[in-house]
């Protein structure tokens, strides 16, 4: 039988498709850009007669169809890897809780059994290619991986999703696939990038100054990470890599630049190495068939051991808060759920390990409380329920706009001593007084 005939006898629309959904299953939804978009209307249209539904996704760029029905919480539970302002919001309606996880360990948890069954999995595909292939877009992430657990694999056409070109395991063939919906071709989801602060331009000015010609690039979700990509597309940087979790807006900048060749990349040279990409549709349109990109599992994108293989990684990313033992929190606000570990350990670690290199945290030193207060984000202890994203070992440098400071080798009280150096000038007494009082402070650290 021809792939087309495969199709062909495969193909059937969303409504049919979900009604091998039943009460009390597991459906994975894959990731991001990827969650369905006809399958899951069709299932949230199935909502009274379905019961405990748990779905597992992540980085919502819209709200799913399920969440939207009545009582969703007494049908559907969003369990998810990594949440968005969106599914932050369905935790507060108790449809919704997080799964903890270093991410590069995601693909693992499927194949080895650490997460319940997958009866159903289905997410957006670009159209079939002359080989059978369903390409996943910029999602190659851990979708081959839950193929592989899922007890019925449905995938949901789209023509606007990218065709992101890999290595390994970017797309499913349709030998797996056990149903095929074309949906209505919506565009995919963006996630636009904030505008950048005047403490954003000062802290990437400081991170971009600490990057070699030639460096390898990682940089997080956040408007400092982006403010440094659009930095170094004006810089005179050149030869540039990018191995990094998340494809976003500020590499297409770079690379359009002409900073990026990957020329003196250890491994991947020449390609731009990503687990899944998210932003704006110049971002979709740059990873669409080009070459130099390189769609790949997360378990291989966040592996330290790959991580450490190349030279002079940079790896930049935010936090919400940083204690004065180290302790970098980039996750909740005290128990109030934020976004979650993602791969920032990984890279940290990674980054450490790298010949040359070197892990950034970036944030301001303040924030305004809901009371309009200037509070900071440099605190004595992190605030009870605040999640540890980086232990005090593993931080490397720390930047605010009051400077960068390397906290590698320390003893507690000059770690202290460093983390306060680059604190609001408001805070800085209290911070010594606390640190005092923590026995992390020596007299003569007070000049």
């Amino acid at each position: 039988m021809s792939y087309q005939e495969q199709y062909k006898k495969k193909l059937t629309t969303a409504a049919e498709a979900v009604k091998c959904i039943k009460s009390g299953d597991w459906v994975d939804y894959g990731w991001c850009t990827g969650h369905p978009v006809a399958l899951d209307k069709a299932l949230a249209a199935r909502a009274p007669e379905l019961r405990d539904i748990n779905i597992r996704g992540g980085i919502c760029l819209q709200p799913p169809a399920i969440s939207l029905v009545d009582n969703p919480a007494e049908h559907f539970t969003w369990n998810s890897w990594h949440m968005s302002g969106i599914e932050r919001k369905m935790i507060a309606t108790g449809q919704a809780f997080y799964s903890p996880f270093r991410y590069s360990e995601v693909p693992r948890f499927y194949r080895e059994g650490n997460v319940e069954r997958v009866d159903v999995a289905m997410f957006v595909v670009a159209p079939m290619d002359e080989h059978g292939y369903f390409n996943f877009g910029p999602n190659a992430s851990h979708l081959m991986a839950i193929c592989e657990k899922a007890d019925k694999v449905i995938v949901e056409v789209n023509k606007n999703m990218p065709v992101c070109l890999g290595g390994f395991e970017e797309a499913v063939h349709i030998d797996m696939v056990d149903m095929i919906v074309e949906g209505d071709n919506p565009e995919i989801g963006t996630l636009g990038s904030i505008p950048a602060t005047e403490i954003d331009e000062i802290v990437a000015k400081m991170i971009v100054a600490e990057i070699p010609n030639g460096a390898c690039l990682q940089l997080g979700i956040g408007g400092m990470p982006n403010t440094v990509g659009s930095l170094i597309a004006g810089s005179d940087l050149k030869d540039l890599g990018v191995h990094t979790e998340m494809f976003v807006d500020g590499f297409v900048d770079i690379a359009n630049a002409g900073k990026i060749t990957g020329a003196r990349k250890n491994i991947d040279k020449g390609r731009m190495a990503y687990a899944f990409g998210a932003g704006t549709k110049k971002t979709y349109d740059f990873l669409h068939r080009n070459p130099k990109c390189m769609s790949v599992p997360v378990n291989y994108t966040n592996d330290v051991r790959t991580i450490s293989q190349l030279d002079n990684f940079m790896s930049i990313n935010n936090a919400v808060d940083i204690d004065l033992f180290g302790q970098v929190n980039a996750e909740s606000a005290g128990t109030k759920h934020i976004s979650g570990a993602g791969g920032q350990l990984d890279f940290v670690l990674g980054a450490y390990q790298s010949k040359g290199g070197k892990s950034f945290i970036c944030m301001s030193s303040t924030f305004k409380g809901k009371d309009g207060t200037l509070q900071s984000r440099i605190r004595p202890t992190l605030t009870e329920g605040s999640i540890v994203t980086d232990t005090r070992a593993n931080i490397h440098y720390l930047v605010t706009e009051y400077g960068i400071v390397n906290l590698k080798g320390l003893a507690t009280w000059q770690k202290a001593e460093r983390i306060i150096s680059v604190a609001h000038p408001d805070f800085r007494e209290e911070l010594i007084a606390a640190a005092a009082k923590m026995n992390i402070w020596r007299n003569s650290n007070k000049r």
